[in-house]
């Protein structure tokens, strides 16, 4: 039985927080997963940030509700889903995937959540379990499945490595040549036939 394990941002739909770091001018934002390994130090200098500049969940909202998934996303979804088992495990919330998700015709997500005071502002956020994407893994295979992953980032390279096929989709040079031994695709057509070709 496999089941596929895919990232959200960067694989399915554009980097939220660079997105709102463009949206905002507050260039800072533009850093994620891809630059900084260490997620809690990335979200709390994020939270700091925001605080600085008075911003809080309903202008990040505001972006994410003009943020479409990339071109060729949901196709791609679909077909895979036709084919096999599909969960989209995120360091991303709730709060901010919903719309995207929608977008997406509602695949399975397993992400974080934000805790927002009543005037707005994101004063923490509460993660699912330690190293979230690995535990679902691992806790997958657990249950009896084989499992697929892919990703674009630092924070995917625990799942990809755990699973009986990893893939990085749309990476960095940095981190492609880190990982050489990774399979690295581009298009979306090309990372479907690799997933065919391990699930046939």
């Amino acid at each position: 039985m496999n089941i596929v394990c895919l990232d959200m941002e960067g694989v399915l739909v554009p980097e939220i927080w660079i997105a709102f770091a463009e949206a905002s001018g507050i260039p800072e934002l533009k850093r994620t997963t891809r630059d900084e390994p260490d997620y809690n130090k990335l979200m709390n200098w994020r939270l700091g940030i925001l605080k600085e500049h008075g911003l809080g969940l309903k202008e990040i909202q505001a972006t994410i509700a003009k943020i479409d998934p990339l071109p060729g996303a949901k196709v791609f979804l679909d077909e895979l889903r036709s084919l096999t088992q599909v969960i989209i495990l995120s360091d991303t919330f709730e709060q901010f995937a919903k719309p995207l998700m929608e977008k997406l015709g509602w695949p399975t997500i397993f992400c974080n959540t934000l805790e927002v005071a009543v005037n707005g502002e994101i004063t923490g956020f509460k993660m699912r379990c330690e190293k979230s994407k690995l535990t679902t893994v691992k806790a997958l295979q657990s249950c009896g499945y084989e499992t697929i992953a892919a990703g674009d980032s630092y924070n995917d390279l625990g799942m990809i490595q755990a699973s009986k096929a990893g893939f990085l989709f749309k990476s960095t040079d940095k981190i492609k040549a880190d990982y050489p031994e990774l399979p690295a695709y581009e298009t979306f057509d090309d990372l479907l036939a690799a997933i065919k070709a391990v699930i046939a």
